[in-house]
């Protein structure tokens, strides 16, 4: 009986093996050795309030503001104006940034919400740059929280360093609105993001993220991954690069609407973390200083 247990074991360590070379064969292969930093034509340009073009700036330039705020919109016509009202209420009595400007970026092509994200961020004028989710489910004031993370992780080494919202204190009570099934995928994941990319980061998928443009410019400069794991990416490339990063507690509202389908896209990002450490691991991918877009 031993014997036959030992060749049983053998056999499936020999078989879960060759589905890792496999699996590593075909990260590798299907790989692009860059991000796509490419930007259309038309998607250089805003239409300012007279309905003129004008021509965008970059993440290279001098900082002209002291916040940006970076919010992906796709299909969100009716929880857009919601949390525009709400961010535009807070910005317009806080004197030192003041409201400004709504510029939007259409895009060509629907890059995910992490390309949009990135294409925004390439356009900022701010010190600091805030992403901020169009649902609204973080209540927009808790950019204070954020911006004292920040400093309190200074000095900030190249000026660079992450402020990340964070829901995991709210486990506890969405566990108990949960099914065990979506538990049980939630915690599947938050395992599969500790062990193959993000060490010490509670809640990498918050989408209330406040960056230095220094940290910004070399983080989504080398980010690969456009769709939902794109958070999981952002904060690996930071780690890579000893980015500080604190993780701060934030006030979130589930809000219906969500285009998250919670098993498919959930597989879809265990799959994306997979490939990330795979890809990183091999070679296909490989980080360096950040190189400027035209």
């Amino acid at each position: 009986m031993a014997p036959l247990l030992l060749q049983l074991a053998g056999l499936g360590a020999a078989l879960l093996a060759s589905a890792l070379i496999l699996i590593s064969f075909v990260a590798f292969i299907t790989a692009t050795e860059m991000p796509d930093l490419h930007r259309h034509e038309q998607e250089k340009f805003f239409l300012n309030a007279r309905g003129q073009k004008e021509t965008l700036p970059s993440i290279w330039d001098s900082p002209t503001k002291q916040l940006s705020v970076v919010v992906p919109s796709y299909n969100e016509e009716k929880r857009l104006p919601v949390m525009m009202d709400e961010a535009l209420s807070y910005l317009e009595k806080r004197q030192k940034y003041g409201s400004d400007k709504v510029r939007v970026i259409t895009l060509v092509k629907n890059r995910g919400k992490g390309g949009a994200i990135r294409m925004g961020i390439f356009s900022s004028r701010g010190e600091k740059i805030l992403m901020a989710d169009a649902d609204g489910a973080t209540k927009f004031p808790d950019v204070e929280k954020l911006e004292k993370g920040l400093n309190d992780l200074q000095p900030w080494p190249g000026q660079m360093a992450i402020a990340c919202g964070s829901r995991a204190h709210l486990e506890k009570e969405s566990i108990a609105q949960r099914s065990y099934f979506r538990t049980l995928l939630m915690y599947g994941f938050h395992f599969l993001v500790w062990f193959l990319c993000v060490k010490g980061i509670r809640d990498t998928q918050c989408g209330f993220k406040l960056l230095t443009r220094e940290a910004a410019s070399r983080t989504f400069s080398s980010l690969h991954i456009e769709r939902w794991a794109f958070d999981v990416e952002l904060l690996y490339i930071a780690q890579f690069f000893k980015i500080p990063i604190a993780e701060i507690a934030v006030n979130w509202t589930e809000i219906e609407g969500s285009k998250l389908v919670p098993f498919w896209s959930w597989l879809q990002m265990g799959k994306d973390l997979l490939f990330i450490r795979l890809r990183y691991l091999t070679g296909a991918w490989r980080l360096q200083q950040p190189r400027k877009v035209n």
